[in-house]
């Protein structure tokens, strides 16, 4: 079978449990080997070429369908939270409805760092249809830690994310040795970067990882929200759900762990942080003419 690069395939050897999409085909000592990005989840992983079998399109739509139902699921859920947010702010802001709603509101802005410009695309739909101020910014994971600085200054976020590919590979050491990861250490050294320019947790909220990532070393590093204590693979969108709760979260409040997490794809096993406030900032009066003219 002839595999090219940009076909989804999966490998045999695990039973073709998840969809990859092929990035490169390389030889190495006389061997073929393919390099993968996971199409739906945050993995990045090699494979002997003859281990791969291109997926037959019908096994793709099922496997894709089963995952446009997770998230819509999720999404569901999120929009039903951040709806309760709303009519508690509008209860709060207009003393119990007695006075006019006559406030206006500012979202966290949110500056988005994929390693992956298809899973980039995937996430600015959804911030788009969330309703969340975002730059995103394809880049590679080798590439962020020398990039970060710079951006914070152009872009000024409340709001970080860092993400693309992970991988942990137990021939490469222990999973405690971050050296075993493929990109752990290049996010580790991102946030390090970003620290250095605000170092307040709650001056600037930072998520980081991927699929697999070393959480503990992220977390020490300054993230705010990280993956994955348990090294599994993590939902493309994930980190989406992550910030949106944060975003419309107001800055008087902080956010449990657990509220963030609950409606995620992937849940406490891919994803944890620490207690953060939120970044949600409400203003009044609200003037529609000025906002007419800008």
């Amino acid at each position: 079978m002839n595999i090219k690069m940009m076909d989804i395939v999966g490998r045999r050897s695990y039973n073709c449990d998840i969809l990859f999409r092929v990035i490169d085909i390389q030889t190495l000592n006389g061997q073929k080997f393919v390099i993968l990005y996971g199409e739906d989840i945050r993995l990045m992983a090699d494979a002997p070429y003859d281990d791969l079998v291109v997926i037959n399109p019908n096994v793709r739509s099922k496997i894709v369908q089963e995952y446009k139902t997770l998230e819509e699921q999720s999404f569901r859920l999120f929009a039903q939270e951040v709806d309760l947010l709303k009519q508690r702010q509008d209860y709060e802001a207009t003393g119990g409805y007695v006075q006019p709603a006559n406030y206006f509101q500012m979202p966290g802005r949110v500056l988005h760092l994929d390693g992956d410009p298809d899973y980039l695309q995937k996430c600015m739909t959804l911030y788009e249809k969330i309703g969340i101020p975002v730059y995103g910014i394809h880049c590679n994971e080798k590439e962020m830690p020398n990039k970060i600085g710079g951006l914070i200054d152009q872009y000024r976020p409340d709001i970080l994310v860092i993400t693309g590919h992970d991988a942990y590979s137990k021939s490469k050491g222990k999973i405690t040795d971050i050296n075993a990861y493929r990109h752990s250490k290049h996010f580790v050294q991102t946030v390090k970067e970003a620290r250095r320019k605000i170092p307040h947790l709650d001056q600037l909220v930072i998520f980081a990882g991927a699929c697999q990532s070393h959480f503990e070393s992220l977390i020490h590093a300054g993230a705010n929200f990280a993956s994955s204590p348990s090294r599994i693979n993590i939902h493309a969108l994930d980190p989406v759900y992550i910030v949106a709760k944060i975003s419309f979260t107001p800055f008087m409040e902080s956010i449990n762990v657990w509220d963030v997490l609950r409606n995620t794809l992937t849940g406490e096993k891919g994803l944890g942080g620490i207690e953060t406030k939120g970044v949600l900032r409400t203003g009044m009066p609200y003037n529609p003419v000025q906002e007419e003219e800008s």
